[in-house]
């Protein structure tokens, strides 16, 4: 399977357990089905393929024993489940995109403003909870190499979406935020 196969099967399992979410009177996210699909699918193409095949099968697991990760995730998120996994890569994988994130914020805080870095961290923490050891391994993986090229996964995925959105570039979208006034990047990530 390519890895834009890969990344379309991941989409069209996560859609569906995201639309299944209970989100007390409807999230705004979940009416914009195509703003999560664009925000993910940036995430995932930053992925190796053997990360995203890790993931699938996280997906394809947890859909045949009848669990909903996002579910999971969102209940991890407000402290209604105790911890899904103990695995120390948890703490490796959040200080590197915790340090990307504030990064990014740093460069573009318009792009950047909706929720606080502390939300962001434990909004990470909740989802690679969910992951299999299998994943978190795989995708530790890639984020130490790309550390090692000195190169942003999450400034790459969030140049994608900026892209997709008609932007030339991360700087012109920051500019023209800035000039309108307008809020910063969707959080409809899932």
């Amino acid at each position: 399977m390519s890895k834009a196969e890969l990344i379309k099967q991941i989409l069209k399992i996560e859609l569906e357990m995201f639309r299944e979410v209970p989100s007390g009177g409807g999230s705004r996210c979940q009416e914009h089905p195509q703003a999560f699909l664009l925000v993910r699918g940036a995430t995932f193409e930053t992925w190796s393929e053997d990360t995203l095949r890790c993931y699938l099968r996280d997906l394809e697991e947890a859909r045949a024993a009848d669990r909903n990760l996002f579910t999971e995730k969102y209940a991890r998120l407000d402290d209604l489940l105790p911890a899904l996994s103990s695995s120390p890569l948890i703490e490796e994988i959040l200080a590197i995109e915790v340090q990307w994130e504030k990064e990014l914020r740093e460069k573009y805080p318009h792009l950047l403003a909706e929720h606080s870095l502390d939300h962001f961290r434990e909004y990470l923490r909740s989802e690679l909870e969910t992951y299999s050891d299998t994943t978190l391994l795989s995708y530790y993986t890639d984020l130490v190499e790309a550390v090692n090229r000195k190169e942003s996964l999450a400034e790459k995925a969030l140049a994608t979406v900026f892209r997709k959105l008609g932007y030339c570039s991360l700087e012109h979208a920051e500019r023209c935020m800035a000039e309108s006034g307008a809020p910063g990047h969707s959080s409809c990530s899932g």
